[in-house]
């Protein structure tokens, strides 16, 4: 008996690193099919909506509402990206002035602490090397964003063809109308939950970016819609997503102004945006779409940064969602579903 345990225990924890050491290693192949599926569902559920205008529902044909909808999606997407890039250049342009008022933050902490910072923290590395690697790297990761774009817009085009044929193929694969209904809504529930979720989180975000960014322009930060659309995407992190979106622009504010005012009004009102919308806004408008606990989401915003870094931090809920939907429309798995869920009711 035990020994039976002991091996069922060993195969779903060789099960269990193979799919890690799966998903790691095919990082650069699933990242671009989940997000393919996610502006899938976006496109879905934005078609639905254009449908509840009669005119459209009744004269557009589905293709041209698929090809619409995507070229919106698309050009916002490179929107964003030539925002994000101008504003870096931006930055970049006045790098000099920013390495230098860092210099003295440094030298007045010095001061006040009696310690020398940059030997205990930095160390002998140069500061300019530090500076120019961090601008590197988000360059970097911009290009790989970009290069990405290609294989999504791949993937939804093959997903757009395969869907016509979709249901026909799950009749053909499950023997029974009762297994075929089960799977179909099933898939109906996953889409809904994922796509209510998603369409919430942005609008939430939305908010949350706009306030943001007129605040730092009123503030007069450098590159207030850099700053806005970084607050935007982190904000789709759960728990510290909205922390780190607060410190970002706060730290650049006192490397560009050097003044503990502008630093402590910018900490104080975007901190309070994400405050107010973080905890009173979003639960209620969250709450319904979300049926994970907190600790679990914390868990999983730790399991899938670690594979995944970033971007599957940003995945984390959408990827438990699915999970918790899945488990629970099999009785085999229906407990974990229970364990995964916020109250137990799945």
């Amino acid at each position: 008996m035990h020994t039976s345990k002991l091996l069922r225990f060993t195969q779903i924890a060789i099960t269990l690193s193979l799919i890690i050491v799966g998903l790691m290693y095919g990082k650069s192949i699933l990242l671009p099919l989940i997000f393919a599926l996610i502006f899938w569902v976006l496109i879905r559920k934005l078609k639905s909506t254009v449908n509840k205008v009669s005119f459209f529902r009744k004269y557009m044909p589905n293709w041209i509402k698929n090809l619409t909808i995507s070229f919106v999606l698309i050009g916002t997407l490179y929107f964003i990206s030539s925002i994000i890039s101008s504003n870096i250049e931006t930055i970049v342009s006045e790098y000099d002035t920013y390495e230098k008022n860092f210099k003295i933050i440094i030298a007045s902490i010095n001061d006040y602490l009696k310690i020398d910072i940059k030997n205990s923290v930095i160390g002998e590395k140069d500061i300019s090397a530090i500076i120019a690697s961090l601008v590197e790297t988000v360059a970097s990761s911009l290009s790989n964003m970009i290069s990405n774009i290609f294989m999504i817009l791949l993937y939804i085009l093959f997903i757009f063809l395969e869907e016509n044929n979709f249901n026909e193929k799950l009749k053909l694969i499950f023997a029974t109308d009762k297994k075929y209904q089960n799977v179909s809504s099933m898939l109906i529930e996953l889409e809904s939950s994922v796509s209510n979720y998603l369409g919430i989180k942005t609008f939430v975000s939305l908010i949350t970016a706009t306030l943001s960014a007129i605040a730092l322009i009123l503030i007069g930060v450098d590159a207030p819609v850099f700053w806005a659309l970084i607050i935007f995407i982190l904000n789709y992190i759960p728990t510290i997503g909205s922390l780190i979106g607060t410190l970002f622009p706060t730290i650049f504010c006192l490397f560009q102004f050097v003044e503990i005012t502008p630093f402590a009004l910018t900490l104080v009102v975007v901190g309070c945006i994400q405050l107010i919308i973080g905890n009173v806004l979003e639960p209620k408008l969250v709450g319904s779409s979300m049926n994970i606990s907190a600790l679990v989401a914390i868990i999983a915003l730790s399991l899938w940064g670690m594979i995944w870094g970033i971007t599957g931090m940003i995945l984390s809920v959408p990827i438990t969602v699915i999970m918790v939907i899945v488990f629970s429309k099999f009785e085999q798995t229906k407990s974990l579903a229970i364990l995964l869920s916020d109250k137990g009711k799945v």
